[in-house]
């Protein structure tokens, strides 16, 4: 198993990649703790682990709040001994407004959770990581972070925010055994991208058409990816932003 013994936070992990990527890294041998607002999704997601012959427990977490995430990390560092793998994937998907239609707490929703999440998650994974010997960590950022989104800026600046913050924060910890990458998926099946398509209906075709694969991507594709970076598969890969849209960026 290509991590067996592992241990990897996964927050978001109440549905789509979140839940998706739990059960790929548990599949590897990785220990999880899933953390999510969603308590029901997310202790449903730890129940699937255990069902298929994993280790796995639920601790609510907002990633926004700093005390929420600091107890998240010494939860999973009690029940493990330790942390090697961080999937920061909690996130919100915005009103789809134009700038000037956008209100302040809107913004401010959004910047805190995908943003400021990502940064305090990894405040509070970098030291286990640096005491357990190094680790990789994961940001979810989006092609949305690679592309503008109209109709929705202030998700875009998150997301372009999250690659900034992984280019950085792998610079400072490449030399201390931390590999520290993002992965930009293009539209994919999950409850964020159907919440959109309900919102504005006309999406739905746009989703699909956006892609030269003529569809959406499988939470499980995405999950693949997560444990090639996840793993020493990718030991030479660090700082970079793995897309994962089907070629809808290059057009």
């Amino acid at each position: 198993m290509k991590l067996q013994d592992k241990v990897a936070i996964i927050t978001g992990g109440s549905s789509g990649i979140g839940r998706a990527s739990a059960l790929r890294l548990s599949q590897e041998g990785a220990k999880i703790a899933v953390s999510d607002v969603n308590v029901k999704g997310g202790e449903e997601t730890a129940e699937l682990v255990k069902a298929n012959g994993g280790e796995a427990f639920f601790i609510k977490c907002d990633v926004s709040k700093s005390s929420d995430v600091e107890a998240m990390v010494n939860a999973t560092v009690e029940n493990y001994g330790g942390l090697d793998i961080a999937l920061n994937n909690a996130g919100v998907g915005g009103m789809m407004q134009n700038a000037d239609q956008l209100e302040e707490d809107a913004w401010d929703f959004v910047m805190n959770v995908n943003l400021k999440g990502v940064w305090l998650c990894t405040k509070y994974e970098l030291p286990v990581m640096l005491k357990g010997g190094g680790g990789s960590i994961i940001n979810v950022a989006s092609i949305a972070g690679l592309l503008g989104f109209r109709g929705n800026s202030v998700y875009s600046a998150s997301k372009h925010g999250v690659i900034g913050f992984t280019k950085s924060v792998s610079l400072e910890y490449a030399r201390l055994g931390i590999r520290v990458n993002a992965i930009c998926p293009g539209f994919t099946e999950t409850p964020m991208v159907s919440n959109m398509i309900e919102e504005v209906p006309r999406m739905g075709e746009y989703t699909l058409k956006s892609s030269p694969l003529r569809r959406l991507g499988r939470v499980e594709e995405i999950a693949d990816a997560v444990l090639y970076l996840a793993s020493d598969m990718s030991s030479f890969v660090n700082g970079h932003s793995l897309t994962l849209d089907g070629g809808a960026s290059i057009q």
